[in-house]
């Protein structure tokens, strides 16, 4: 129930693109807790790569007493290193711990709101990794039952924890730039590969658990671990997946719930029996005050694992102004006049949440009870951008949106808000 172990990852490391290399860094090394009131108990479920250095990061702040999936395997290597905590096979048993405080919730995708959902009611705070749903209508069940159970909940985009998005945010937010006309958004590529053939299931796999809500398919390799994001059953591309990144500082800089407007397309057609998350595609979207807003897939470039593509093009955000611009990305900030960024904003100027240490803003907030950077409803909104987005290139149409009904004015489109959920994996499940 989640992505590519520790230890297979470094072994493959050269084969892997570096956009993904940068997503799976580990968080800084862990430092002593301030007291020992400041040990909640923690529990890791998803126990894949991204799932390890989540953990690692948050037993910083306290320990870690469960560790779960439905793959054997990546609980062995999540237990090698904390050999003292439990090893669970279901996630409901982990809710039932007393000694649990804290859920990481580090599954696929699909996964994530009914672990988090049953976190929050059995009392548990969360960190639960983006994109923090799989369709509109789970972002809904999670805020309601966020504000129903009053528990902490932080989004794992850790981009709103780093200095150079806040500092273009602001500068945004503060008309540094003048009046914006538009957003560039650049998304790595996806994958488009296949077609693929059904092969044995692995003996420590529970393959019809690691499915839960989804469709029934035949086992095939390519549909779990790291790949699992290039399929619509369990996510949504590179749309959902880095969308969730750089549309979550777009609308934090436009101070925006959503667009008014969207429409899509994809730009290749996928391989028959293969990957089936759109690969290269263009979206755009038009808010309300008419800034548009396009995210762009970079260019394949036979996949090849570049920061760039054939053109030189870098995924990340560029916001463009009356009186200039500003790109940012990770590790990098540049504008059209490189003093906007060096002088300072007046005192008065609007200023956003503070964080430099994204799993350290949760612990402090769970301590706390403040909301987190990236709260329930922030996570949502990101999460819904890329949903819009998607459902506009599976369309191929524009569609209105009401950010406040949170509804299209298309039956059609509205239909992909929510998905069927098999059963016993509803929501009342949990």
């Amino acid at each position: 129930m989640s992505s590519l172990s520790r230890r297979g990852f470094l072994a493959t490391a050269a084969t892997l693109p570096a956009w993904f290399l940068d997503e799976c860094r580990a968080e800084p090394d862990p430092k002593e807790p301030k007291s020992s009131n400041d040990m909640p108990g923690i529990a890791l479920v998803g126990c894949g790569g991204m799932g390890r250095g989540d953990v690692k990061s948050a037993s910083r702040f306290g320990k870690v007493v469960a560790l779960c999936d439905v793959d054997e395997d990546q609980v062995t290597r999540a237990a090698a290193a904390w050999p003292n905590a439990e090893k669970l096979h279901d996630f409901r048993k982990v809710m039932e711990r007393k000694d649990v405080d804290v859920v990481v919730c580090a599954t696929v995708d699909h996964w994530h709101t009914l672990v988090s959902l049953a976190a929050m009611h059995a009392g548990k705070d969360v960190y639960c990794e983006k994109p923090l749903t799989l369709t509109v209508d789970e972002g809904k069940h999670l805020v309601a039952a966020q504000k129903k159970t009053k528990r902490i909940l932080q989004t794992g985009s850790q981009q709103r924890s780093d200095k150079n998005f806040r500092l273009a945010c602001e500068l945004v937010r503060n008309g540094r730039l003048g009046k914006i006309k538009e957003v560039e958004v650049w998304l790595p590529a996806g994958r488009r590969e296949g077609p693929f053939k059904k092969t044995e299931i692995p003996k420590t796999l529970d393959w019809d658990m690691w499915q839960g809500q989804t469709p029934v398919a035949d086992y095939v390799q390519e549909r779990t671990h790291v790949t699992f994001r290039y399929w619509w059953d369990y996510s949504g591309g590179t749309i959902t997946d880095w969308g969730a990144h750089h549309n979550d500082i777009v609308l934090w800089a436009l101070g925006r719930a959503g667009p008014a407007k969207v429409s899509g397309k994809p730009l290749v057609e996928m391989i028959p029996n293969g990957f089936t998350a759109s690969s290269e595609y263009e979206i755009e979207y038009t808010y309300a005050d008419g800034v548009v807003h396009r995210c762009l897939s970079t260019k394949a470039n036979n996949w090849s694992g570049a920061v760039v593509d054939a053109k030189g093009q870098q995924h990340g955000i560029k916001f463009t102004g009356a009186d200039g611009w500003i790109f940012v990305t990770r590790g990098k900030i540049q504008a059209s006049d490189p003093e906007v960024l060096k002088k300072e904003l007046p005192a008065s100027a609007t200023r956003l949440y503070a964080s430099n240490d994204h799993m350290g803003n949760f612990f402090e907030c769970v301590r706390s009870r403040k909301l987190p950077i990236c709260d329930a409803e922030a996570g949502h909104r990101s999460a819904t951008v890329c949903h819009l987005g998607a459902i506009a290139v599976r369309l191929g149409k524009t569609l209105n949106w009401d950010p406040a009904k949170e509804q299209f004015d298309d039956a059609e489109a509205n239909k992909r808000l929510a998905r069927e959920q098999r059963k016993p994996w509803t929501y009342d499940a949990v």
